[in-house]
């Protein structure tokens, strides 16, 4: 909201000499939020001129250009009169017009010297209203009898045409729309400051604010949203024998300017003007092209309407529309329609000020693409009470600056509700605030906002004002005290944390899994959970067939119309924006959940209830059981070289080594074990694809993109990956894991060969020697896969690195050998394994 300060001043005392960054400050005291200060960023020397002669001269270039005598000071002195080439033809001899002299700055900055230009030596520039910053459209030289003004020569033109004010602007947040208006942001000044503050609604004069009759209005709403009426005001008011061919006077044009909108015409202007003073949109009709009465009702199906812009718009069932006998002839509260607007031959206006329903116009606003200033303010709530005075304003407006005359045709409709007043618990300002507020003050703060307050046994009743949607409860009513009052009583205390309490057991292992990934230098990401239809089959599920997904109503993007069932297609998103950036070498995890709904489950077919009713408890329980699992899952990617090249150490690519040292991270975090057994998966590549278990329990996957998956994605050949569903594999674990003491006893190392058939996975064979070779047992590691001469045919070479030690004692050489051959001995007992010489 843009408010000029010129007119803030009419409302309240602005102290002489009160800059922007004043007004800001103060407003920012009670909650309002500064953004800008905008002004029309000229400055003088720029005087009203006269025309005193003129000669037009051809130019070689096909232009006629005149050469003008102008006077821009009375008497004699050298420099009264200028000489200045102007290249517009709309003015006359004697026309007053706008002279920019040497030294002169217009916007943009645009500054204006004395120059030469055809054949010429030009003393200034005669100005346009564009040039002046006043409008966009550039109509010729300003003349300044065809807007309504006189003005002596030499006369400051800055301050004539209100080009000295500046406007502030401020950031108003959704809760608060009565501060879309001069009205209210005036209001807030006065509460900030104490000045006295004057009420444009109140000023309207009773002629214009009288009962009218005669003027039929109808609200026939079949379909109210939220049970709500789509019109609780309506309010029509005649003016006739308008000049709408008068102009704008320049102190309105320039306020609408600074207020962030551009002159049109008067009639429309002036409405524009009252909408921005008293935070209530109207709307213009010629009255002359109305058919009958006015019935405001929703759309019918298939209905079409023309607004404004001359586009055929196409109805929905919600839409509230505005109508006549002749069918609709506005979008209520979004914009008017193109049979009945104001043109240059109206002469009778119809004025309507009304209260729409928030939810119905933001709907339509959205639905048609068509945001303006008059749906921006319904949607976030008018004070019902000043659509009378907003429709007398803009009637008392047209009789002052368009000559009309006021007439008895109108009418008034009203379902408004009163406000219902909210008991107020003595004490509970203060215990809510933690400030000790009395309570002639707080009662003062209250009556200040304009509430109405009257006693109660149990504390106060206090009716919020007509204007202030967003008061509904004590809670509201203790944060205007507060406000009103001062934050800065507030004290800053920092609160003490509960004994016995922080993160759960869960967020602590999942924040240590995340820790644990970190530490091993990859990068965590957030990738968006809307995936496509495809994804979720490929990645979702390790055999094809599809799995059951939530598919979204309302898709940003409609190739990604699904919420995501493994996290791992966000991740190649990710991948794919960094390697096309040049960044080949790649570390990534992300931990988020996934959406799990089951192939019969009830998702989807529960009915939302309405939004200003608390569902019940059976409500409640459908809404709960159509919500899908959204268990936390882990997943990782890494792709380029894990070891980059460097003096000594030639490149290691990371592959399926790098996935599962992500898991077995993962593991120790969470303190469990995760067995590794060959598997495989419809996304991975089939002879690099692991199986991850806890306890027998299926946990995820680790292991290589299937080659045609990774060029697909714009990938290199070789990507490794993983995805644990973490939430199963912390609930399978015991406890928060623990450190684990480091040994004092030296250890002793042995290494194992065992020859196994070939189509034995290296892990069983792993987990064999390890329970095989008992509790002295610290360690083992596959360290060598060989298969060639000297291994017989069909078979394979697996060699373990194993590491002993005793908790309470040095090992002996046998001790450790004959621990070694249990284990070999496990292993021939279940593989047929034997020992390599």
């Amino acid at each position: 909201m843009r408010v000029p300060l010129s007119w803030l001043g009419e409302f309240v005392e602005l102290a002489p000499g009160t800059t922007p960054e004043d007004v800001h400050a103060a407003l920012v005291r009670v909650g309002l939020e500064e953004e800008d200060v905008h002004t029309f960023e000229l400055s003088g020397p720029i005087v009203v001129g006269e025309v005193l002669s003129f000669v037009e001269e051809p130019q070689s270039n096909g232009k006629t250009i005149r050469w003008c005598q102008v006077r821009v000071a009375e008497g004699d002195a050298d420099d009264a009169v200028r000489g200045i080439v102007c290249g517009a033809g709309n003015f006359f001899v004697g026309d007053h017009v706008v002279v920019t002299l040497p030294g002169a700055v217009l916007p943009g900055p645009f500054p204006i010297a004395a120059r030469k230009t055809y054949g010429h030596v030009s003393d200034g520039m005669i100005a346009s209203a564009r040039e002046l910053g006043l409008g966009d459209d550039h109509d010729g030289i300003l003349r300044l009898s065809t807007i309504g003004v006189e003005a002596p020569v030499g006369t400051d033109a800055i301050a004539l045409l209100g080009l000295d004010d500046v406007a502030v602007e401020l950031n108003v947040t959704p809760d608060r729309g009565y501060a879309f208006s001069i009205r209210g942001v005036a209001r807030e000044y006065s509460h900030a400051t104490g000045v006295a503050f004057r009420d444009p609604a109140s000023n309207v004069p009773e002629a214009y604010t009288g009962a009218l009759d005669g003027f039929s209005v109808a609200v026939d709403d079949q379909a109210p949203i939220r049970g709500r009426i789509g019109s609780s005001v309506f309010v029509t008011r005649v003016v006739r024998d308008v000049d709408p061919s008068r102009p704008t006077p320049p102190w309105m044009v320039s306020r609408l300017k600074l207020a962030g909108i551009r002159s049109i015409s008067l009639v429309v202007d002036i409405t524009n003007y009252v909408m921005l003073e008293l935070g209530q949109p109207l709307h213009g009709y010629d009255l002359d092209k109305l058919s009958g009465g006015i019935v405001v009702r929703r759309a019918e199906q298939g209905e079409t309407f023309v607004t404004l812009d001359g586009q055929e718009r196409k109805l929905h069932g919600e839409d509230l529309l505005i109508t006549d006998e002749s069918g609709p002839i506005g979008l209520a509260g979004v914009m008017g329609g193109l049979d009945t607007e104001i043109t240059a031959a109206t002469r009778n206006v119809l004025i309507e000020a009304a209260n729409f329903d928030q939810v119905s116009i933001a709907r339509s606003a959205r639905r048609h693409k068509l945001p303006s200033e008059a749906s921006k303010r319904f949607e976030r709530g008018v004070d019902p009470r000043v659509a009378v005075a907003a429709a007398g304003r803009v009637a008392q407006l047209l009789v002052d600056l368009a000559g009309g005359t006021p007439d008895t045709l109108g009418s008034t409709f009203t379902a408004a509700e009163d406000r219902q007043p909210i008991l107020l618990p003595s004490g509970y300002i203060n215990g809510l605030v933690g400030v000790e507020f009395g309570d002639a003050e707080s009662r003062s703060a209250l009556a200040e906002i304009g509430a109405t307050i009257a006693e109660s046994e149990n504390g106060l009743l206090v009716t919020p004002p007509s204007w202030r949607h967003d008061i509904t409860g004590k809670e509201d009513l203790a944060e205007e005290v507060a406000r009103i009052l001062g934050y800065d009583r507030i004290p800053s205390v920092l609160p003490v944390a509960p004994p016995g309490r922080g993160l759960t057991r869960s967020q602590r292992l999942r924040r240590g899994a995340s820790d644990a990934l970190a530490y091993t230098g990859a990068t965590e990401v957030l990738a968006y959970p809307f995936v496509s239809a495809a994804d979720n089959d490929l990645f979702g599920s390790p055999q094809a067939g599809g799995v059951p997904a939530v598919k979204l109503a309302n898709p940003l993007d409609a190739r990604s119309g699904f919420l995501r069932t493994s996290l791992l297609p966000g991740l190649l998103e990710v991948a794919h924006r960094n390697v096309s950036r040049g960044l080949t070498d790649l570390s990534v995890f992300e931990v988020g959940a996934v959406f799990r709904p089951s192939r019969h489950g009830a998702f989807g077919q529960a009915v939302l209830p309405a939004g200003a009713v608390r569902p019940s408890d059976a409500e409640l329980e459908e809404l709960e059981a159509g919500v899908p699992a959204q268990p936390q899952h882990l997943a990782f990617l890494a792709l380029g070289n894990s070891v980059v090249k460097q003096p000594g150490q030639p490149a290691v690519t990371a592959g399926i080594a790098d996935a599962l040292e992500a898991v077995q991270a993962v593991a120790v975090a969470t303190g469990v074990e995760i067995t590794v057994s060959q598997g495989s998966h419809q996304a991975l590549h089939p002879g690099r694809t692991a199986m991850l278990h806890v306890d027998d329990v299926l946990v995820g996957y680790a292991g290589e993109l299937h080659p045609a998956v990774a060029e697909s994605a714009n990938l290199p050949r070789v990507v490794a990956v993983a995805e644990l569903d973490l939430e199963r594999v912390i609930a399978l674990g015991d406890a928060v894991p623990e450190a684990v003491g480091i040994g004092t006893f030296p250890a002793a190392t042995q290494d194992l060969s065992l020859l196994v058939p070939v189509d034995v996975p290296a892990g069983d064979v792993l987990d064999a020697v390890r329970v095989g070779a008992g509790t002295l047992l610290e360690q083992v590691r596959l360290v060598d896969d060989y298969r060639g001469q000297g291994v017989p045919e069909g078979s394979k070479s697996l060699t373990f690195a194993l590491r002993f030690r005793a908790p309470d004692r040095t090992l002996t050489a046998a001790e450790a050998s004959d621990a070694k051959l249990a284990g070999a001995a496990a292993a021939a007992e279940r593989f047929g394994a034997s020992v390599r010489d």
